[in-house]
């Protein structure tokens, strides 16, 4: 979930790969997104180990304070 308002980058910059892709196992710690807010990029960190299953919000799009961002499975 979003810790903060802002905009959701799926990468650390523009043409750059993104951070994790739909099947790509995550560990907790691992940055799977930015979200800018007032001019300050913030690394969103994963807490959990599990599988993203799903990307549940568009590169660029406005996010508020605790939408879900990403479907991971942690039984994976």
């Amino acid at each position: 979930k979003s810790p903060l308002v802002g905009t959701f980058y799926r990468s650390p910059a523009p043409g750059a790969p993104p951070f994790v892709e739909v099947g790509d196992i995550v560990s907790p710690g691992q940055v799977l997104c930015i979200i800018e807010a007032l001019k300050v990029m913030n690394e969103i960190e994963s807490d959990v180990r599990g599988r993203v299953e799903k990307i549940l919000v568009e590169n660029g799009e406005t996010v508020e304070y605790g939408q879900p961002l990403f479907l991971i499975d942690t039984n994976a």
